[in-house]
């Protein structure tokens, strides 16, 4: 987290959280969403009419990045000085890009270690790795599919549906909060 966010805490520690305005894509790009998008239907179902803005303000892309946490309820979020802004995601909490050599990087840039491969029923191949849970990126399937091939990665069949609980991340913290009382 970078010093400044750590500073602007300490001094406005009791800020509310911001939920619906953030999203994360199964392709790593980030979305701004207003309250006309946020009406428009949630982020998963990955409508352009519900998805929002697309970000492209590169320093904009690393200041969230650099910030990108998770909560003990798995939801995710970026914590924009005193403010938590969660985070809505299409898929999953990280994507990951594979390289020629199978090393894995999120889509923050991080290098990653992978632990499990995970199989959904649609094919689509995630990861477990020592920084999360994360989608492989559609355009390193290849890689991924090599480094299945060279027995690198020994994939396990689950079922879409039960991802978020057995990975513990919350796809949607504004819908979580919204089935509060």
């Amino acid at each position: 987290m970078d010093d400044i966010v750590k500073q602007a805490l300490a001094k406005w520690p009791n800020v509310p959280h911001c939920y619906g305005w953030l999203g994360l894509d199964a392709r790593g790009n980030w979305y701004m969403r207003d309250d006309r998008i946020q009406a428009a239907g949630p982020f998963a179902d990955g409508t352009p009419q519900s998805k929002g803005s697309l970000l492209k303000h590169e320093k904009l892309i690393d200041f969230i990045q650099r910030n990108y946490e998770t909560d003990d309820r798995g939801q995710w979020f970026f914590q924009n000085g005193p403010q938590r802004v969660y985070v809505e995601l299409e898929a999953a909490p990280f994507v990951w890009r594979v390289a020629d050599d199978f090393s894995v990087n999120a889509h923050t840039g991080q290098p990653a270690r992978v632990q499990r491969c995970v199989v959904d029923e649609f094919g689509r191949v995630y990861l477990e790795a020592d920084l999360g849970f994360g989608l492989v990126h559609t355009q390193d399937m290849l890689g991924a599919a090599d480094a299945i091939e060279a027995g690198l990665w020994v994939p396990v069949q689950i079922p879409a549906a039960e991802l978020p609980d057995r990975f513990v991340y919350v796809k949607s913290p504004k819908a979580l909060k919204d089935k509060q009382p």
